[in-house]
């Protein structure tokens, strides 16, 4: 029976890492060994830069629900305590578009939220 050897096995493997670091600066893109270790450290900023885009998001919408609010003279806490007395449930993204794109909308919830509390 033949031997196998693990030249395709290695070309493979190093084709792919070396795709996944086209681009990268210097010898990061031409190196393996290099190229490997910016490949593995990328994908480590890609998993936390996928949790952080969730927070930056959320940070940013109750920021423009909280700047909706001061303008109908309310904080965002109790806004968000009397939507929920009142039975109102929307996300954050949503209030945040429509105390944006909808001001009159975004006064009507601000009343409701007052009413409820």
């Amino acid at each position: 029976m033949a031997r196998v050897k693990g030249a395709l096995a290695t070309r493979k493997r190093r084709k792919k890492v070396l795709k996944l670091a086209k681009g990268y600066w210097g010898a990061k893109s031409k190196h393996f060994k290099m190229a490997k270790e910016a490949v593995m450290k990328s994908g480590n900023y890609a998993y936390i830069g996928r949790k952080q885009k969730k927070r930056d998001f959320r940070r940013l919408w109750i920021t423009r629900i909280s700047a909706g609010c001061k303008a109908n003279g309310v904080n965002y806490s109790t806004f968000m305590n009397g939507l929920k007395k009142a039975g109102i449930t929307l996300n954050r993204k949503m209030l945040s578009e429509i105390a944006i794109a909808d001001a009159a909308a975004f006064t009507a919830l601000v009343e409701k939220a007052k009413a409820a509390l």
